[in-house]
């Protein structure tokens, strides 16, 4: 990997993009220091430290601590990763927006455009709802319609302008740019993150205490980081023969290939939306100022928040985990559902004289990729549950309150491996070009 970043620095033009890339990255973490007019910081950081380690640290840690900061970029990326997600899911149900896709670059372009107007649309009623909910509960110095309204428009604009500069890196920069903008989001609470371990489990604590501490921290996010690796990169291959055909003097085809099916297939949509639709309720009671007491509600609450589970004290409230990792599995096979079709692959191989070896074209080679797509959809989803548990169960059992967990770690791994893919290949159609040119 250094390397490559090491090739890739030495070509002018690949060393424009990633400079262009890293003061992109740079405007991100200054806007990220400046403050929202009108509001009263020391709000929402005594809100931290009143509800630690709840809904709101994925959050924040998705913002790179803007929202603890409440700054010009509190909102982050994320309305315009949840607007994708929701075209993508539109895009199947909505016969118009299916064209629209099949249409090649002019309908992407459409595509795109619509999802710039949900993403601003989004930020609107995330920005209204922080501005009424919290203001109400002394976010803002004077809770007033000018303060409501200064804060409405300056976390939106700041949400789109991310969007912009995300755009800006995928044109002019190394490419991936939305993602490449949340993880110098997560990345940059990390440090934080880090000092807080050390506080808790290294400093003040026996020398062979501290140093077995810090031992069992680094080999754990070690083995996260190297099995999330080998989780993104395992691929199901499937032999694919293609049947000889003589066209004029020349035979044409007769060759073999394989079919590529990613074990983590949905990536890690499965967890954002498991933890989205857990911890949608416990943020709508943060919102009204509810969620204390004893009744029947508040337990509810308190078995949805990840912050209780696998608590020694609170074993009661771990009924929460099992949720979770069901609706982890659930979401892995309706989204992978959604975006792959076995119908389409099979019919695609039909039409370029393409079969599966020992399995006949048409219905029957549908019935073994939706068996074999099962297979895989299942073991990915434990992988993504076993990543996201570990630190789950470091967090309950030990009390390490840390913003990042195994969401932030699969999102770092995969979009670092991406991008590198993408400035290789960058440099192999450069080198290609040449080749022509010379």
């Amino acid at each position: 990997m250094l390397d490559t970043f090491r090739r890739a620095f030495q070509i002018k033009d690949i060393r424009k993009k990633i400079l262009y890339t890293f003061l992109m990255l740079v405007v991100i973490r200054v806007g990220s220091q400046l403050p929202t007019p009108g509001v009263n910081a020391q709000f929402i950081q005594n809100f931290f430290e009143q509800h630690t380690g709840e809904a709101f640290n994925l959050f924040n840690a998705f913002t790179g601590g803007s929202f603890e900061q409440m700054s010009v970029f509190a909102l982050s990326i994320t309305p315009y990763i949840t607007s994708s997600i929701i075209m993508q899911l539109l895009t199947i149900a909505i016969p118009k927006l299916e064209e629209m896709r099949k249409e090649g670059e002019d309908g992407r372009k459409k595509i795109v455009a619509i999802t710039r107007y949900v993403t601003v649309l989004l930020a609107l009623i995330q920005s209204s709802a922080m501005a009424i909910g919290f203001g109400r509960q002394g976010l803002l110095i004077e809770y007033n319609f000018v303060n409501i309204a200064i804060v409405i428009l300056t976390l939106t604009a700041g949400s789109a302008f991310l969007m912009w500069i995300g755009e800006r890196i995928t044109e002019k920069g190394v490419g991936n740019g939305i993602s490449i903008v949340l993880v110098i989001n997560i990345i940059s609470s990390i440090p934080s993150d880090m000092t807080r371990l050390y506080e808790q489990f290294v400093k003040d604590k026996p020398v062979a205490s501290a140093a077995l501490a810090a031992l069992v921290i680094l080999a754990i996010i070690l083995a996260l980081v190297v099995f999330i690796v080998i989780l993104q990169g395992g691929v199901r291959r499937i032999a694919v023969q293609y049947s000889q055909k003589i066209v004029g003097r020349r035979s044409v085809g007769g060759q073999s290939s394989n079919l590529p099916l990613k074990v983590n297939t949905a990536g890690v949509i499965p967890i954002i939306f498991s933890s989205s639709l857990m911890q949608t309720p416990v943020v709508i009671a943060s919102f009204m100022g509810k969620g204390e007491g004893n009744g029947i509600g508040s337990q509810i609450l308190r078995g949805l928040n990840q912050s209780n589970w696998c608590n020694p004290d609170q074993l009661q409230y771990s009924w929460g985990l099992v949720v979770y990792i069901i609706l982890t599995v659930f979401f892995a096979y309706f989204y992978t559902s959604i975006t792959f079709n076995p119908m389409e692959i099979a019919n695609n191989l039909k039409k370029s004289g393409g079969f599966i070896p020992g399995i006949r074209p048409g219905r029957p080679t549908v019935e073994y990729l939706t068996k074999i797509l099962n297979y895989i959809i299942f073991v990915g989803a434990c992988g993504l549950i076993l990543v996201q548990i570990v630190p789950i169960l470091f967090n309950g059992w030990l009390g390490a309150q840390v913003s990042f967990g195994g969401t932030s770690l699969i999102i770092i791994v995969s979009v670092v491996l991406e991008t590198m893919k993408q400035i290789e290949s960058q440099m192999l159609v450069r080198n290609y070009k040449g080749f022509l040119n010379s």
